[in-house]
């Protein structure tokens, strides 16, 4: 199904009954590389709307920046569509920061949120995530399966198959430039929050504890023997996780 917001034809399905969870995926994936292993036990009790951000899977690309400012608004618009008034969120990565954006921009429509894997500000990475010189021999970075999943994923449904990579060149750009948040906007943050991540991650895990410290009462699960592209395969530890802190 598609909604047209803010100029995206946005697409999104809905799973389920019940309370909604809206689910965001990571930069160069779908809903079902991401959530796919997840999203069937997730419905099993409530409502689950799984959108494709901007450039993403079904979603089109538009002329507009990758911001995360403007896809919180996407999925606002989305609930609009949807006349859904809150909701909690679970996001990973690119949807993880979507998902903060979210909880801050639109306070009053978020419930809880579970927000996977994402740095508050640029120091938050280890050097080599931005350092091609050492993506090679990193045992961090995604490997060339990951990127062969991304690739065959995007070209399987997206509606210009052709535009991978330049619009995989486009989302690189945006991170290189990674959206900051100030103590003072994490600290005003009133929604439930969990926080999660991989040992292994793109991020240092000081700066994962740095975040949780920020945000009033959140909560943190760190992954054992998780990279970040592993971080939502580990079902059998995210799913008890997901359900135990929605409640």
């Amino acid at each position: 199904m598609y909604a047209n917001v803010n100029g995206l034809k946005m697409y999104y399905e809905v799973h389920g009954e019940g309370k909604p969870l809206v689910l965001l995926h990571g930069g160069l994936m779908t809903i079902d590389m991401a959530f796919g292993a997840l999203l069937p036990d997730l419905a099993e009790n409530r409502q689950v709307i799984a959108a494709e951000l901007q450039g993403h899977g079904h979603t089109a690309d538009i002329d507009r920046r990758i911001e995360l400012r403007d896809l919180a608004s996407d999925v606002a618009g989305l609930l609009d569509h949807l006349d859904v008034a809150s909701t909690d969120v679970f996001g990973f990565s690119l949807g993880g920061g979507t998902a903060l954006q979210f909880v801050l921009d639109h306070p009053g429509r978020v419930n809880r949120a579970i927000i996977g894997s994402i740095a508050y500000s640029p120091d938050g990475f280890h050097q080599e995530i931005f350092d091609p010189a050492q993506w090679a021999t990193s045992t961090r970075m995604p490997t060339a399966d990951d990127f062969a999943q991304m690739h065959d994923a995007y070209v399987n449904v997206a509606p210009d198959p052709g535009h991978f990579a330049a619009f995989a060149a486009k989302l690189q750009s945006a991170a290189q430039s990674p959206t900051s948040w100030t103590p003072e906007e994490l600290a005003a943050i009133t929604a439930p929050v969990l926080l999660v991540y991989g040992d292994h991650d793109f991020f240092r895990l000081e700066h994962a504890v740095e975040l949780y410290d920020l945000i009033p009462g959140a909560q943190l699960a760190v992954l054992p023997g998780t990279t970040h592209m592993g971080v939502l395969r580990r079902t059998a530890l995210i799913h008890p996780l997901v359900e135990e802190f929605l409640g």
